[in-house]
């Protein structure tokens, strides 16, 4: 581990610092919008911009890094995302800040591939799985710190934009100056959308709907705390809760993923998420109550958190189930494509969700979660009943960010051992 962290201890600031802006980013431009009154809509639809941006650059960006390289790759989206934040603070019109949204995606895409892409050459087949456990860390960790940020000041201050493109730009420092050398960049080709729903109808289904759950989580929670008149502080508090709790929760649930029927495991998680989803909205309708009617919204907090930790495992459980009807040499092509199914669904989602908050109030949000989850539980039950378990011993659970790109999935310490490179010395 010292090894690892002196040879990849630059990557991980950098990406700390634009994982905390990025968190910083998400929970201002919902509050803003809120206080600049923006239609629910038009907040869900500048939000799923961001999205937008990141499925396409997904599929563009290996391109533009095997051409152009890592290094200047990483500077010049990371140099565009400081950019593009403080024109959300000149131009404050939603249609504007889709386009933002949109260029924040591309670049936000870029950066996680060049990331993973350079630890997964820093990686050999007995660390990679510290080295994923370690990025999972400082990914969810920063995220939560940037959540914070948001009491640095008001959001309809032009400071809190100018602070989100310091921190990016921060970012530069450790990356530009690091004398490692880039990794040769090794594009991974996904499987088929076809092959993959043969291999795993749940599978697929449960990745796409999941995508349109999660993009509307991270991107409408606090436009929701705020039309439901939390303070700042209860605004960064909720989304930090969010972030950490999901982190947590990947563990646990991944251990008994491993010993149970997964489907089962997925089922449940997706119900007990539906569940408390409904729990979090009865508490919102008693918190505003007079006088002693009210209740606390200590237990708002307690049913979003056990909401989280049946919620943001999700991924990390589809993926290995889709393992477990797969050969080893396919994990790696296999994850690619859920994760392009899961930008699918992730485009639509804020989008969607702004329409329920829209016909029924703020706890549309909650009831968007709910309706989902609920699809995803019912379709799982449905292919339990049609498809026998299978048991493969090469499958297991490993815990991942949702934002993992191709580069990063083969950090997966269970998919093909990686090619080590041998050092001149060896050769002789």
């Amino acid at each position: 581990m010292n090894k690892l962290l002196k040879n990849s201890w630059a990557l991980f600031l950098g990406m700390g610092f634009i994982m905390m802006a990025y968190g910083f980013q998400s929970s201002l431009l919902g509050v803003r919008a809120v206080q600049e009154e923006f239609s629910l809509t038009a907040t869900g639809f500048m939000m799923s911009g961001y999205f937008v941006g990141y499925f396409i650059g997904a599929a563009t960006i290996p391109n533009i890094i095997s051409r152009v390289g890592h290094i200047r790759v990483f500077a010049a989206f990371a140099s565009l995302a400081s950019l593009v934040i403080l024109v959300h603070s000149i131009i404050i019109n939603p249609f504007v800040w889709f386009l933002l949204r949109f260029l924040t995606g591309v670049s936000m895409v870029c950066i996680y591939t060049v990331a993973e892409s350079w630890l997964n050459d820093r990686s050999n087949n007995k660390n990679r799985g510290s080295v994923l456990s370690l990025y999972m860390v400082i990914l969810y960790g920063s995220i939560g710190v940037g959540m914070f940020l948001l009491n640095f000041s008001s959001p309809q201050n032009f400071q809190p934009f100018i602070l989100v493109s310091v921190i990016t730009s921060l970012a530069l420092i450790p990356i530009l100056l690091t004398k490692k050398k880039p990794p040769t960049f090794k594009k991974i080709k996904a499987m088929s959308l076809k092959d993959l729903y043969e291999v795993s109808p749940f599978g697929i289904i449960s990745s796409f709907f999941y995508g349109t759950i999660q993009s509307a989580v991270f991107t409408l929670l606090a436009v929701y705390a705020t039309s439901m008149n939390f303070t700042i502080f209860e605004i960064s508090l909720v989304t930090f809760l969010l972030a950490i709790s999901g982190a947590i929760a990947q563990f646990p649930i991944g251990k008994i993923s491993d010993v149970y029927d997964r489907r089962k495991v997925i089922v449940c998680s997706t119900f007990g998420a539906a569940i408390f989803s409904i729990l979090a909205i009865l508490v919102s309708k008693q918190m505003y109550l007079p006088g002693d009617l009210a209740t606390s919204k200590t237990w708002f907090y307690v049913f979003f958190v056990l909401f989280s930790f049946c919620s943001l495992p999700m991924f990390s459980l589809i993926l290995a189930h889709t393992n477990d009807y797969i050969s080893k040499d396919k994990f790696v092509s296999a994850g690619a494509g859920l994760q392009f199914t899961f930008g699918l669904g992730a485009m639509s989602g804020p989008f969607l969700c702004s329409i329920f908050m829209d016909i029924v109030g703020a706890n549309g949000f909650f009831i968007f979660l709910f309706f989902f989850h609920g699809i995803i539980g019912i379709f799982g039950i449905y292919r339990m009943r049609v498809r026998q378990t299978v048991d493969n011993p090469d499958s297991q659970f490993v815990a991942m960010p949702q934002t993992i790109t191709p580069a990063g999935i083969e950090l997966n310490p269970i998919t093909e051992p990686i090619e080590e490179k041998l050092t001149e010395k060896e050769k002789n």
